[in-house]
Parts: structure tokens; sequence; C-alpha cells
């Protein structure tokens, strides 16, 4: 392991890794210690073992706020979607899982499609600065943005304001569409949500080597290891090859 990649990524002798805690995908729970547990802490883990150092997980509520610490100090490396507002303050690796992102509609709504969601009148809820939330801002022309902060925040919204559509990723919509008689999921995706390792844009022998480490964690069957460890099989799936 040459030095200046160990000295990117883990200056102190510690690598530390900024963890979403808002993605029950990735993150499945705590363990013994009392510590993230799930797909996300584990890459995070095999990082560290890789680098030959201890690993601290640096818990955040939601992605935005990840991305807000970027540059301040405060993270090494951050496992969260990659997104090009994002990739201004961070050098992402390709993703290693994706998940499909979609919209929830109530009983009485004649949406039948994607297609139909972006149109006049039509309001979206979704969680503010979210990865499907950012890629949302950057391709729906005619419908409105409605914004909460979290994930059950704008299930909330979307059923207090009776809003017309929820969007969100598919396996968390699979739990709030049993919470409402006749509420549908439009089929398809409007975006898969791509999970990736990012670090701050001055360290490029780092940004190599974990563009490297995620390619051979895809080929060489860890991510589809994890995955099923965590039990979110058929919920993440492994990203295809960079």
């Amino acid at each position: 392991m040459s030095p200046k990649i160990v000295e990117d990524l883990a200056p102190t002798g510690v690598l530390r890794a900024a963890i979403n805690l808002s993605n029950f995908l990735l993150v499945t729970g705590r363990n013994d210690e009392g510590e993230p547990a799930g797909v996300s802490p584990d890459m995070a883990q095999e990082v560290a073992r890789s680098l030959g150092v201890e690993l601290k997980m640096v818990e955040y509520k939601t992605p935005g706020e990840i991305a807000d610490d970027a540059g301040n100090n405060a993270w090494d490396i951050a496992n969260i979607g990659s997104e090009p507002q994002r990739a201004e303050k961070i050098n992402f690796t390709s993703a290693y899982c994706e998940i499909q992102a979609t919209y929830l509609v109530a009983a009485d709504s004649s949406l039948e499609s994607i297609d139909e969601v972006d149109r006049p009148g039509i309001r979206i809820a979704v969680s503010a600065r979210s990865a499907y939330d950012l890629w949302l801002d950057r391709n729906i022309r005619e419908a409105e943005l409605v914004r909460a902060q979290g994930l059950d925040a704008s299930y909330e919204l979307f059923v207090s304001k009776k809003l017309d559509a929820l969007a969100g990723l598919r396996p968390k919509l699979m739990q709030e569409v049993e919470k409402l008689e006749g509420a549908r999921i439009l089929p398809g995706q409007f975006t898969a949500v791509q999970q990736s390792i990012g670090c701050a844009k001055n360290r490029e022998s780092g940004a190599f080597f974990l563009r490297e480490f995620v390619e051979e964690a895809k080929a060489s069957g860890l991510v589809a290891e994890l995955i099923e460890k965590h039990g979110v099989t058929g919920r993440l799936s492994v990203a295809p090859p960079a």
C-alpha cells in the first residue's frame, strides 16, 4: 500500500467514514457495540482493512449533511449517492450498488405511468436533498416538488396535503403503500440511486485507490455477499462495472 494513499485517506491514522443513517437499506441496524451495521458500514470496514488502519464511523442523519461537511475535515471517505451537485465538492467512485426510485400515488389518482407525473398542477412530495430529489430537481419541468426533511416526513406531507405523488426508493414505498388503502406504486423507475464512495477533491491518490477498490468489490462478489448478509437481496442490486 502506497504511503501516499494512506496519507490521503487516513491522515490521522484512522479512517473516518461518513455514514448516512437515513438509508435503511444500507444501514440496517446497529451491532453489539452500538455502531451502524449494514452494507455501507461493512464497505467502509473493508476500505479500512485494505489500508491497514482502524475505522471510525461518523454518523449523519441525512446525505445532505454529509455533503455539507465536504472539505471541513470532518470525514475522510463518504458513503452516499453520487450526484453531479455533490460531485462539485466530492470525488466519487462508480456505484457499488443501486436502488430504484419511483412514485407512490393514492387510490383515486389518475396517474398510471411515470411519464404522466411531470405535468402542470402535479405536486410531488420528496425528501429534501436526497439523491433522487437532486435528480428530480434537474429533470422535472412542469410538476412542483414539495420538500420535507426526511423520508418519513415526506410521506406525512404527501398524506396531509393530499399531494399527487410521493417520490421515494421503491423498497421504502413498498412499506408505505401498505398504510394507504388502494394506494399504488407506479411501474418502472425515474432513476436508480447509485451508492458510491467519495473523498475530498484534493486527494487524487486516494480517489484512484477507491475507484479500484469498488470495481474489485463488485467483480469479486464482495458487494453481493454483503447484500445477502444483511438481508436486502432483491431491494439492493450490485451496480454494473464502470
